[in-house]
């Protein structure tokens, strides 16, 4: 059975852990990403955890109801990470363009946090932010109710799913890594056009770009098909902007 969270002020250390330090969630999670990166997903244990902030692992079931409640909260701070500095220009395309990077960057650059909690819904502060900013650009930008919420799912899902996809690439060894890229110069690039004639004159692209990640393309041609559907509707954003206000600032 799940242990019940005690609220902030009452979970507090009154006193620092042996090495100085007063635990916090975002020192939790912080130490939590550390371990990750070093020794990935199996590497993540409380009692490793506990080990590395100097403290019982009992403890970190104070702020956390268990190791699964620390990963939605892992994945929260990677949105948090991506929302920071960001603000909307009014420029919808640029700014969900932007949005989406920093997202898919916060995400590969830990890429072992990423494969745990790409897929996860966690409903954490950090994460309906993001999800209002999103509802709040498309809204603005004068799409319909429906199509807005057509456009966000599409635009979470593609860019969770490529950061899911390009984590889990980076998260295998190294020589696994390289062994999956040159893949595409030691096979592809060698079959003959008799068999693979399709293959054979796009080798030398392949090469190049299927060692890159395709979000950059995806989301563009996402942000056209929807740039394309609203023009399709005879939305005037003006005129939509003014019929669905921003709400209080």
């Amino acid at each position: 059975m799940a242990k019940p969270v005690v609220p902030e002020d009452r979970r507090r250390r009154r006193r620092p852990t042996r090495s100085g330090r007063v635990l916090s969630e975002e020192l939790i999670v912080a130490t939590a990403l550390r371990l990750l990166r070093e020794h990935g997903g199996a590497g993540l244990t409380a009692r490793r955890l506990g080990l590395a902030l100097d403290c019982d692992p009992s403890t970190l079931y104070r702020y956390f109801r268990g190791m699964d409640d620390l990963t939605l909260a892992i994945g929260d701070a990677l949105i948090g990470q991506a929302l920071h500095g960001w603000r909307p220009t009014g420029r919808w395309r640029a700014d969900l363009r932007d949005l989406g990077a920093r997202i898919h960057a916060a995400y590969v650059a830990h890429p072992q946090a990423a494969v745990l909690t790409a897929s996860r819904v966690s409903g954490r502060a950090n994460e309906l932010a993001a999800d209002e900013a999103i509802l709040d650009v498309l809204r603005t930008a004068g799409f319909p109710l429906p199509e807005a919420v057509r456009v966000y799912h599409a635009f979470v899902d593609t860019t969770l799913a490529f950061a899911a996809l390009d984590a889990a690439s980076l998260a295998l060894p190294r020589a696994s890594l390289r062994a999956d890229e040159e893949m595409w110069r030691s096979t592809y690039a060698r079959l003959p056009a008799a068999t693979h004639p399709r293959i054979a004159e796009a080798a030398p692209l392949l090469a190049t770009r299927m060692v890159t990640s395709a979000y950059p393309t995806a989301l563009a041609m996402l942000l056209d098909s929807a740039s394309a559907r609203l023009e399709a509707l005879g939305e005037d954003p003006a005129a939509a902007a003014r019929r669905h206000p921003r709400g209080p600032e």
